[in-house]
């Protein structure tokens, strides 16, 4: 029973504290939204990757621990390169892959159990005794025949020993499938690695994203800004000339303000996401960067929901890690029905033991054991409803998620239709509130009319640009949702974006 005891904690403590995140959700969580993937994985590790920049340098922080520095050139880097830090840095992966090292080495423990154990034990031993001490009495040799001193009472004692000593169990069907046990429980824990692998994936691309829309959003603001201010200074000759009112020189340094205060608001954004996906991948939060690649905007093809739906039960990492919690149930429930067999043992040594100078001889004993349960029914009883009671929970889980995960792909297409279409419609707003401005510069400059128009005309623009980068923002993040709902996120991202 000790050793269903092991085993039982290692399956229903250690392996779930190891994806204490998923365990403390609800039974059948969501994927998370890129937002929340972003404020889980918001903490990076400071460990090295000697990725393709120089090592950042260290200095001494408080208490002498090493504090990870920016690199002093800004890194150019490509979502490739992203992910990647994100996957050897980012310390949530970290912890798994100690965690792994962890059900490991249990795993190790109870296969201990069932291989055999030798061991070499060698030992010398000097004393002496007083016989005197102990009650014997010189005179009790004389009703033998001998005389009082034959016997002398302080006897020395000087041996020596040295023995091999093996045990090994022949038969424990238990232990047996507590060991298949085991081994399905370190796939439970590499499925919870693998999927939080898939989680940052997701994290870091979304955050790239983010950091291209933000760059995307700030050009935009500074071309409106330059816009404005042209707009302004117009105006304001105008004036000077006597062939403008100071209304529009009003109007125009109010627009031009105005596109000022989103410019800087812009900034902001861009530096803390930048600080954002830093942190996510282990960088220095100070960290400069240059993104290489572009937010593309590539239709992604049609996928049919029965192929979706079977490629998601094949590579979902949190479904598949249902399935071999299931397994591990099993096998510890057989545990439990095999404690009514007999265990079958041997064990023995051989070594040889004599006086520390003198003659040695050859010692050995060999021991079969073979153990017969004979009641314990109460025990086994209860062990049984406990794991029978999990397994229904299991098969709960399993079924729930079955149904979660046709129900999160589907929604995810819809998404990615949704969004694929807004981008379309976005782009052409800009392409006519473009058009618009055109004109209407066109009108103010040639004195047909004030810059009202012209002000109305550059919002609108501003208003359409930016739903142009929100649209494509959505787009591409509903594609890698789809794929992380699919399971394949982490192999296939670049195939939904369209960068390959």
């Amino acid at each position: 029973m000790k050793s269903f005891c092991l085993i039982t904690n290692l399956g229903l403590a250690a392996v779930l504290a190891v994806s204490a995140n998923a365990q403390n959700a609800p039974d059948n969580p969501l994927p998370p939204a890129p937002s929340a993937v972003l404020a889980q994985y918001g903490a990076g590790t400071a460990a090295g990757s000697g990725k393709t920049f120089k090592a950042p340098a260290t200095f001494a922080g408080p208490g002498k621990i090493p504090v990870e520095r920016a690199a002093s050139d800004p890194l150019r880097l490509s979502i490739d390169d992203a992910v990647a830090f994100g996957l050897t840095r980012n310390l949530r992966l970290v912890t798994d892959r100690a965690n792994m090292k962890i059900v490991k080495g249990d795993q190790l423990q109870v296969t201990n159990a069932l291989v055999p154990s030798l061991s070499l034990n060698a030992y010398t031993n000097t004393q002496e005794i007083n016989l005197a001490a102990l009650g014997f009495k010189g005179s009790s040799l004389i009703a033998l025949g001998l005389p009082p001193n034959a016997i002398h009472t302080i006897v020395k004692v000087d041996v020596t020993q040295a023995q091999v000593k093996l045990n090994q169990t022949l038969f424990d069907a238990p232990a047996y499938e507590l060991l298949r046990g085991a081994k399905d429980e370190s796939d439970v824990v590499n499925l919870n690695t693998l999927s939080g692998r898939g989680d940052l994936v997701l994290a870091v691309a979304t955050a790239y994203l983010k950091v291209l829309a933000d760059q995307s959003a700030l050009t935009n603001a500074q071309a409106l800004e330059q816009s404005a201010q042209t707009l302004f200074s117009q105006a304001s000759e105008k004036l000077k000339a006597g062939v403008g009112t100071s209304l529009d020189a009003l109007r125009g340094q109010v627009e031009f303000q105005n596109r000022q205060q989103q410019r800087i608001s812009a900034e902001n954004a861009l530096a803390k996401d930048i600080i954002q996906l830093n942190r996510i991948m282990g960088l220095p939060a100070e960290q400069q960067l240059i993104l290489t690649d572009t937010a593309p905007f590539e239709q992604l093809a049609d996928m049919d929901l029965d192929r979706a739906k079977t490629t998601a039960y094949q590579r979902r990492k949190d479904y598949l890690s249902v399935l071999a919690q299931m397994r591990v149930a099993d096998r510890e429930r057989l545990a439990i029905k095999y404690q009514r067999l007999p265990t079958l043992s041997f064990g023995g040594f051989y070594g040889v033991i004599g006086e520390t100078e003198g003659l040695y001889h050859g010692v050995f004993a060999a021991t079969g054991s073979l153990k017969f349960p004979i009641f314990r029914e109460a025990g086994q009883r209860g062990d049984s409803e406990v794991i029978t009671a999990q397994m229904m929970s299991l098969r709960q889980r399993e079924a729930s998620l079955r149904v979660d995960v046709e129900a999160q792909i589907r929604s995810s297409m819809l998404d990615v239709n949704s969004a694929h279409d807004l981008v379309q419609v976005a782009q052409s707003n800009v392409d006519l509130a473009q058009q618009q401005l055109s004109d209407e510069q066109s009108r103010f400059s040639a004195g047909v009319d004030d810059n009202l128009p012209v002000v109305d005309a550059v919002a609108s623009l501003a208003g359409a640009q930016a739903q142009l980068v929100q649209a494509l923002y959505q787009y591409n993040t509903a594609k890698l949702q789809l794929a992380r709902n699919t399971g394949i996120v982490e192999s296939q991202y670049r195939t939904y974006l369209g960068t390959n």
